[in-house]
């Protein structure tokens, strides 16, 4: 706690903030009417300008006209910027250190902290992944201020709530959520809350996903996501106006929107930028890609160990070439491909992106078919599935289909057609087991059955005006 007497109170704040040994933390000392005081607050995050404006203005405050109280001095001459009163000691170092500027002054028990934050970061240009034909070209960016700006752009109506909140006992991470008070659902905003009060955990090393398995930790094994980012504000903002909430952390470029099931995984923000029967069509193609894209390897390795189940007219999907290598170790060499060539592609300059475009090209290519590793059959099927994947705006859940195909691969190359049925049973049951973090079915409105919300998941559905009364 500050006391008021400017020796004390420097000496508590020097030693934990070490502006001699920090050299992004800045020290002013300044005389204020009179009385010694101290400015503190760390370079890079706040503006040169904004802290001539603050100094400037205090130092022509006169003797004779210093209040009593922290609170009347805040009040008559704390005229720039968002001003709060803090007299614990960790909460003025935390303030510092997430980028506002804090002022002591002598005989003063409370520090004024001031909102003068001017974080650096990137624009709010389109996202690389959540990209749309037509629409809103903006995203969020790693600010959480500016990302609960663009939410409010979109959303002006007083009800709108943005409650902050602190996570972390070393990192103190920002976290805001978001929702529509009056249409989000009380018991799952009133969980998110507590349980972002009661959170135990050092720092939020690695953001939304950190804070996710600390949100959600029953489950670990299922592969179905239970959380739905989006770095779209459009899509946060929808999901807020149907009772959900959207969970931003600092230096996330993306929010988590809360509940989501199945049906929300599969939805894309281009199904609404279309007119309803465009927007209905692409949910489905979207749909039935993703059933192929788990089903077709698996069955294509339940045919070729049972040829005589293949009809007369599709006798063409056999292997024209010799078969030298297994089929399913053909299928788990190629998915391990796949994923190796998508991690070299995250990790490799620009300048080197077109020599491995030719040698995937290479890899991927008649010279394999030709090596006698693989057939074409399988090369082109897997070629499908690798596009499908792509299919899913959700990287977890295109995981999901993958992880529950390997298994399903496993399972029919080792137990035949009881295990392909086998196989078709585990995601469903992991699917029908799962509950989102707001403890609903993972599958409603299928499970428990609601025909009129299953309709408007399935179909896209007009925008209804609403009749005054």
């Amino acid at each position: 706690m500050l006391t008021g007497q400017m020796v004390q109170d420097y000496s508590m704040l020097h030693e934990k903030l070490r502006p001699d040994m920090n050299y992004d933390i800045i020290e002013r000392p300044l005389f204020i009417g009179g009385r010694a005081a101290f400015f503190y607050c760390v370079n890079g995050f706040v503006s040169d300008e904004n802290i001539q404006k603050i100094v400037q203005f205090f130092l022509g405050v006169k003797g004779s006209e210093m209040p009593k109280e922290a609170e009347a001095f805040a009040e008559s001459y704390a005229a720039y910027g968002d001003v709060v009163l803090k007299q614990d000691i960790s909460s003025l170092i935390t303030a510092v250190l997430s980028g506002l500027g804090i002022l002591v002054v002598d005989g003063y028990d409370s520090g004024l902290v001031f909102d003068i934050r001017n974080y650096p970061g990137r624009g709010v240009q389109e996202p690389e992944k959540d990209k749309v034909l037509r629409g809103a070209r903006d995203g969020f960016c790693e600010n959480v201020v500016t990302n609960t700006a663009l939410i409010r752009r979109r959303i002006r109506d007083p009800r709108l709530r943005t409650e902050m909140f602190q996570v972390g006992d070393i990192s103190h991470t920002d976290v805001a959520v978001v929702y529509m008070e009056g249409i989000v659902r009380k018991e799952l905003l009133m969980k998110i809350k507590h349980r972002l009060k009661q959170m135990k955990v050092d720092a939020l090393t690695m953001s939304q996903e950190s804070l996710a398995e600390c949100l959600y930790r029953q489950k670990w094994f299922n592969p179905f996501p239970k959380f739905k980012f989006s770095e779209r504000p459009d899509t946060a903002a929808a999901h807020i106006l149907e009772g959900g909430l959207a969970v931003l952390v600092d230096n996330s470029p993306s929010a988590m929107i809360l509940p989501a099931s199945i049906f929300d995984m599969a939805e894309a923000a281009d199904d609404y930028y279309f007119p309803p029967l465009t927007g209905t069509y692409l949910r489905f193609s979207r749909i039935l890609i993703s059933l192929i894209a788990l089903l077709l390897l698996p069955l294509y390795v339940l045919l070729m160990q049972n040829p005589q189940w293949i009809p007369e007219c599709m006798q063409f999907i056999k292997p024209a070439e010799e078969i030298n290598v297994p089929i399913v170790i053909q299928v788990l060499i190629l998915e391990l491909a796949v994923d190796g060539l998508r991690l070299a592609s995250v990790n490799t300059p620009n300048m080197l992106s077109t020599p491995l475009s030719i040698i995937a090209a290479l890899v991927l290519s008649d010279f394999s078919v030709e090596s006698g590793w693989f057939n074409s059959e399988v090369m082109l099927y897997t070629a499908f599935v690798t596009v499908a994947n792509y299919t899913q705006t959700s990287y977890e859940l295109s995981y999901a289909i993958k992880f529950f195909r390997i298994l399903l691969l496993l399972l029919t190359a080792l137990f035949n057609a009881w295990g392909f049925a086998a196989g078709l049973i585990i995601p469903v049951w992991a699917a029908a087991s799962n509950r989102t973090i707001g403890g609903m079915s993972y599958l409603y409105p299928l499970i428990p059955f609601r025909w009129k919300e299953l309709k408007n998941r399935l179909l896209r559905p007009r925008i209804r005006h609403r009749t005054e009364e």
